[in-house]
């Protein structure tokens, strides 16, 4: 099956002046703009702080990192027209007393670089030489790829959230820096990357939100080795499911018809680990497509699924 889309969370160079220069309008709660973030790992890019209405420095907030932070509030200034509208989420679980107090740190893409910094690197170094240019050969044909060979940065998109964005976050709010405190979310390859995320780096994040979950890395099924080499991947990296929680989605229209067989694999790698409903979910939403439409509508499950205000600090 070969699918070449490039709708939804897929943002290469589709990132516009407007986004990168103008603030996102928020219905609840305030946003603060770390512009043009530097790195010494990735190109610099925009980070947007979602604070809830009445954020004080007198308390402590939980901190949800977000992938792909163009698409989370403002459909005026997505590319697509489309957000997940998390400002309106948020608040009304706030006011219901539903999940703890959070923060949101929404992380740009870095337009052409979206792929490479998402794609999971170590389970693409597994590949033999073969099947790493039948992978180069399927994101050229859907232009992923514009020339050479594709080269994963993940690690050290990875190391960029944990080594600089995460301490500077920690320092400048009034945050828990704590694991059990400190989630990463994202749909599509910002799903795959909060997988590689909670895998590489467990002793920093405590829960994993994938959306989506882009499981072919490519977008054509057809001699496609990435799919098993992330089932071995997780077979061996998967984080204790006694301090982790991982919640994973998916529809079955348009990119999400790729997924649900693929899922249904990764499920059973999640309960012969011991994950079990306390610390891990799969949801599927038959008829729901590819879009942040389609997430937004369900993006407060898993948000109670990790901070449910039953969860001890």
């Amino acid at each position: 099956m070969q699918i070449f889309v490039l709708g939804a969370a897929f943002i290469l160079n589709v990132c516009t002046t407007l986004a990168q220069n103008q603030m996102p309008k928020v219905v609840g709660g305030t946003l603060e703009r770390l512009e043009n973030f530097k790195s010494e790992y990735v190109t610099a890019r925009n980070v947007d702080i979602w604070l809830p209405k009445g954020y004080s420095n007198k308390n402590k907030y939980a901190v949800l990192y977000m992938h792909d932070g163009q698409m989370l509030y403002d459909a005026d200034m997505a590319w697509n027209k489309q957000t997940w509208n998390v400002d309106d989420i948020a608040s009304e679980l706030l006011k219901e007393n539903k999940v703890k107090p959070f923060i949101v740190v929404g992380i740009h893409n870095g337009g052409a670089t979206r792929h490479p910094d998402y794609f999971p690197q170590k389970p693409y170094q597994s590949l033999s030489i073969a099947e790493k240019d039948t992978v180069t050969a399927q994101l050229k044909a859907s232009t992923h790829v514009k020339s050479g060979d594709f080269t994963p940065n993940s690690d050290n998109y990875l190391k960029f959230l944990v080594k600089e964005l995460k301490p500077y976050i920690d320092q400048k709010f009034s945050v828990k820096t704590n694991r059990k405190n400190t989630f990463i979310a994202g749909s599509s390859m910002g799903g795959l990357i909060s997988m590689y995320a909670i895998s590489e780096y467990p002793k920093v994040f405590g829960g994993a939100i994938c959306m989506s979950t882009h499981w072919v890395g490519t977008f054509n099924l057809d001699n496609n080795p990435m799919p098993r080499a992330f089932l071995s991947y997780l077979k061996e990296n998967l984080p204790n499911p006694r301090k982790h929680k991982i919640y994973f989605d998916c529809g079955d229209k348009t990119l999400d018809a790729l997924y649900p067989e693929i899922q249904a694999k990764v499920d059973v790698v999640m309960k012969e680990h011991g994950y079990k409903s306390k610390n891990w979910q799969t949801r599927y939403f038959p008829g729901e497509n590819h879009s942040e439409d389609a997430w937004q509508k369900r993006f407060s499950i898993p948000l109670k699924f990790m901070l449910g205000t039953n969860e001890k600090n």
